[in-house]
C-alpha cells in the first residue's frame, strides 16, 4: 500500500523542483520563439535543454539525461550556436517567407502538437501506468532498449529516417553551385577604383602619437578629423570622444612654451660667459 501511494504522490521537493525549473524553462521556451537575434534564440534554446535533461535525470531516466546533455545540448544545440554566429543571420532574414503559407503550416502543427500533448497527460493522468521502478527493474538502459527494439521499432525506425531525410534536405537547401566565373584580385581592384572606395589601408585611430584609443579619430594634416580612422559601429553608437579642438590648443601651447624658450635662451648669456663676467 506505501509502495502504491508513493507511485501517485509527490514529495515537497520534487514540487519545489518541478514548478522553479518548469518555470525557467516554459520561459526560455517562450524566448526561444521571441527573441529577435538567432543567437540569442539558440542560447534559450540550450537552457530549456538542459532543464529537460535535469528532469529526465530526476525521475531516473538518467540515460535519456546523459544523451540529452552531450547529444543535443552539447553536440547538436552547439552546432547550430557556431553555425549561425559564423553566417551571421540577422532578425531581417527571419522575416523573409521563403515558402508561401508556412506560417500558418507551423501554426497549425503547433495546434496539432498542443492537442497532442494535452491527450497524453489526460492520459497519464486518467489512467495507471507503470512505476519508474518497476520500468528499470532491469536497469534503467536495458528497459529502454528492450521499448525501443521491440513495442516502438517502427516508431523508432521511422523516426531515424525522417531525421536523415531531413539532414540531407538541409544539405541540398544549404548546396549553392557557382553559375558565373570567380572574379580575380586584378578585377576586384578595378571595381574598388572605378567605385571610389577605400583603396590603401585605413588609418589608424588616434590623434598623432598622444592617443591610441579607438574612440578618438585621428587628425588630418590641415587639423581636421577622419572619420576613417574609427569603427562604424563606435560612430552609430555615439562613443566616439571628438578631441580635435583640444589637441590644437595643446599643440599651441606646445610651440608657445617651445618659442618662449628659444627666445630666454637666446637673451639670457651662456653659463661660462656669466661665470667670467663674475670673475672679472
Amino acid at each position: 500500500m506505501t509502495e502504491h501511494l508513493a507511485a501517485y504522490s509527490t514529495s515537497t521537493g520534487e514540487a519545489v523542483q518541478f514548478w522553479i525549473l518548469g518555470t525557467v524553462a516554459v520561459i526560455g521556451a517562450l524566448c526561444t520563439i521571441l527573441m529577435r537575434r538567432a543567437v540569442h534564440s539558440a542560447l534559450c534554446l540550450a537552457g530549456t535543454m538542459i532543464i529537460l535533461a535535469v528532469f529526465y535525470l530526476a525521475n531516473g531516466a538518467y540515460f535519456l539525461g546523459v544523451v540529452q546533455i552531450i547529444v543535443y545540448t552539447g553536440a547538436i544545440m552547439m552546432l547550430f550556436l557556431f553555425v549561425v554566429m559564423l553566417v551571421g543571420v540577422t532578425a531581417a532574414d527571419s522575416l523573409k517567407e521563403t515558402i508561401k503559407g508556412q506560417r500558418w503550416l507551423a501554426l497549425l502543427c503547433g495546434l496539432g502538437f498542443g492537442i497532442l500533448l494535452v491527450g497524453g497527460i489526460g492520459n497519464a493522468a486518467l489512467t495507471e501506468f507503470n512505476g519508474i521502478g518497476q520500468a528499470n527493474a532491469n536497469g534503467n538502459v536495458e528497459g529502454l532498449a528492450a521499448l525501443i527494439f521491440t513495442k516502438y521499432v517502427f516508431a523508432f525506425e521511422i523516426t531515424g529516417a525522417l531525421l536523415i531525410t531531413a539532414v540531407v534536405g538541409a544539405m541540398v537547401l544549404t548546396h549553392r553551385e557557382r553559375t558565373e566565373r570567380a572574379k580575380t584580385q586584378r578585377e576586384l581592384a578595378g571595381e574598388r577604383v572605378r567605385e571610389g572606395k577605400q583603396l590603401p589601408p585605413l588609418p589608424a585611430p588616434g590623434v598623432y602619437a598622444r592617443h591610441n584609443a579607438v574612440d578618438i579619430p585621428g587628425l588630418l594634416p590641415d587639423g581636421t578629423t577622419s572619420d576613417l580612422t574609427v569603427s562604424s559601429t563606435l560612430r552609430e553608437r555615439g562613443q566616439i570622444r571628438d578631441v580635435s579642438q583640444e589637441a590644437l590648443s595643446d599643440l599651441r601651447s606646445l610651440e608657445r612654451r617651445s618659442e618662449e624658450r628659444l627666445e630666454r635662451t637666446a637673451i639670457e648669456p651662456a653659463p661660462s660667459k656669466r661665470a667670467e663676467e663674475a670673475s672679472k
